[in-house]
């Protein structure tokens, strides 16, 4: 086990409460239309929610939201390109690349699935992690052209492309691609680059995942057939699965594609899900919560550990069975991922207690050739738990050292890494994670600038856990009804997070209680016993928090920063306050 370290303090940031003449005339307006309390419109108004109509769309999100897919430039190409290739006097080999994480794999099962039954000559390839690497690989394009594949369509990778879509194409394989990173300086010459990041691009929605692209591609090819959407949406249980794994925003079109995936998945997943839900043993409604840390860490195991061809396979299996057989296998793989996980990330963080110049960086880079590629994303997120600064893990591969960045709310990775982009052989990724590939004997200089970098643009606050707390809540105001309509905010995720409140003078009803070691549990009220403002007494949980048990005691006052949630335990079912943190 990793010795805990006292966790660094937090800060505790409000946001502004909605006071101008505009924003306390919608609350007046939602309190009055929706019937709610003034307490909830106001989260409503502070969430850019302010009138009847608008709440209508953020609570009840409908299909016919999603953009026109036309609007995306280059679609018109990638359809007409497809098209061509689907004729019947040329039927030409169509190949489905996708990148070996949770959104490549879900985006080829969703491509693939779809596709193969309009047009027969068509196969699916992923890359190998460790042979191949990140993106579009030469011995992918070689297996193209040796087996007759004329068109590729690239999904969650191929943007920055430009010299293996130029070799492609000189043996006569055209790309059409379907990716949502930031593009360099020049597009690749593919007969369709689909990427709504795309300068040139109008496309009103920015931010959809990998396999959201491919969706969208999927869509246009819909309207141009003439086939029913109603065929292609049960496909979005897919793409709810790559919106929470690939930790994109959940607003705007990407909050319709999760919340009619989600639909899908509580109502009637694909087999291969359902296989995966029943070995993570979740028996109640999934939230995006559930997708993030028990479905894609699972499908994400499948490439860490052995070859992402499994987690497809699972994805596309028709029988039971073979589901079934699947998704053991995957489980086992993520077992294996965790143990992996835990040793590496014990031995990383004692090379930075263990180095007195690491300790005071304003980054962590770190290299050991031993580590295991296919878990230094997770280990760098763990390490930024215990050390909140961006962080890169290093490993060797192929004789190259090959990295996973992950960042800190503020501070953009993927710009510091560009910066340092003379030591790199290759780099690609968004402003909280990024992945890049460059000699051995460039460690040194790149952990050296990446750090001169770092430190010359990053904040003091960002180097501290921040908790946004939307707004202060009485305890009297909690209720059955208000964790019913926090609850219909959902979809949760980056950009429409989970309410988060605060509560001042509250106190200790009970002694606190530890669980497993580590976690804390509290029965609490607001005010004194003399002085009670709320009679209401709930229970309190703060995970890995039970170091503050011994600064509580009965009779002294403390803040708690938490968010509402149901407790269900044999057939109750109560109000609970999950904890973020405690001031005293």
């Amino acid at each position: 086990m990793i010795a805990q370290p006292p966790p660094a303090s937090k800060r505790w940031i409000t946001k502004p409460l909605p006071d101008s003449a505009e924003q306390r005339s919608a609350i007046e307006t939602l309190t009055s239309s929706l019937g709610v309390s003034p307490f909830l419109a106001a989260l409503l108004v502070q969430r850019g929610v302010q009138t009847y109509e608008e709440a209508r769309t953020f609570f009840r999100p409908e299909i016919n939201h999603l953009h026109n897919p036309f609007e995306m430039k280059d679609m018109d190409k990638a359809i007409m390109r497809l098209q061509m290739a689907m004729l019947p006097e040329r039927q030409e080999k169509i190949l489905i690349y996708g990148d070996y994480d949770v959104d490549g794999t879900t985006s080829v099962a969703l491509v693939y699935g779809f596709l193969k039954s309009y047009h027969p000559a068509i196969d699916y390839y992923i890359p190998d992690r460790y042979k191949e690497g990140y993106g579009i690989s030469k011995q992918g394009i070689q297996w193209a052209a040796e087996n007759g594949f004329s068109l590729i369509i690239a999904l969650d990778c191929g943007i920055k492309s430009i010299d293996r879509v130029a070799e492609a194409k000189a043996l006569g394989v055209d790309f059409i691609i379907c990716d949502h990173h930031r593009p360099g300086d020049q597009i690749p010459d593919a007969a369709a680059v689909l990427d709504p990041k795309r300068d040139d691009c109008a496309y009103p929605y920015k931010e959809l995942s990998g396999c959201g692209v491919g969706f969208k591609l999927l869509q246009a090819f819909c309207l141009h057939k003439g086939i029913d959407l109603n065929e292609l949406y049960p496909s979005l249980d897919l793409v709810a699965v790559s919106i929470a794994s690939d930790i994109v925003p959940l607003t705007g079109e990407n909050r319709v594609l999760a919340h009619y995936g989600l639909k899908h998945l509580n109502a009637s997943p694909r087999t291969g899900l359902k296989a995966l839900i029943k070995i993570a043993g979740f028996s109640r409604e999934l939230d995006i919560t559930n997708l993030v840390f028990g479905l894609g860490p699972r499908i994400n195991a499948a490439g860490r550990i052995q070859h992402a061809k499994a987690a497809v396979q699972l994805l596309l299996a028709e029988s039971e069975e073979e589901a079934d057989e699947f998704a053991m296998a995957i489980n086992k793989h993520n077992n294996s991922r965790r143990e992996f996980d835990s040793s590496m990330t014990e031995q990383a963080l004692e090379m930075i207690r263990g180095n007195e110049s690491l300790l005071q960086a304003k980054s962590t880079v770190l290299f050991d050739a031993s580590w295991h590629k296919g878990v230094i994303g997770i280990v760098a997120s763990r390490c930024i738990e215990h050390f909140h600064r961006p962080t890169i893990i290093l490993t060797q591969s192929n004789d190259k050292a090959a990295g996973s960045a992950r960042s800190v709310p503020g501070f953009d990775v993927y710009e510091a890494i560009e910066e340092c982009a003379d030591l790199l052989e290759q780099f690609g990724g968004h402003t909280f994670a990024a992945g890049m590939t460059m000699s051995v004997d460039n460690i040194d200089a790149f952990r050296k600038k990446f750090e001169e970098v770092v430190a010359s643009r990053i904040k003091e606050e960002h180097l501290t856990p921040l908790i946004d707390i939307d707004l202060p809540l009485d305890f009297s105001e909690i209720s059955d009804k208000l964790y019913r309509i926090v609850r219909q905010m959902g979809p949760f995720g980056p950009h429409n997070l989970q309410p988060t409140f605060m509560t001042e003078d509250v106190y200790l009803v009970s002694e606190p209680i530890i669980m497993k070691e580590k976690h804390l549990k509290i029965n609490v009220r607001q005010g004194d016993t003399t002085a009670r403002r709320s009679g209401q007494t709930f229970t309190a949980i703060g995970f890995g928090m039970a170091h503050i048990a011994d600064l509580l005691s009965p009779g002294k006052p403390f803040s708690i920063c938490y968010q509402v949630d149901q407790n269900h335990f044999n057939g109750n079912v109560s109000l609970q306050l999950m904890l973020k943190d405690i001031k005293v």
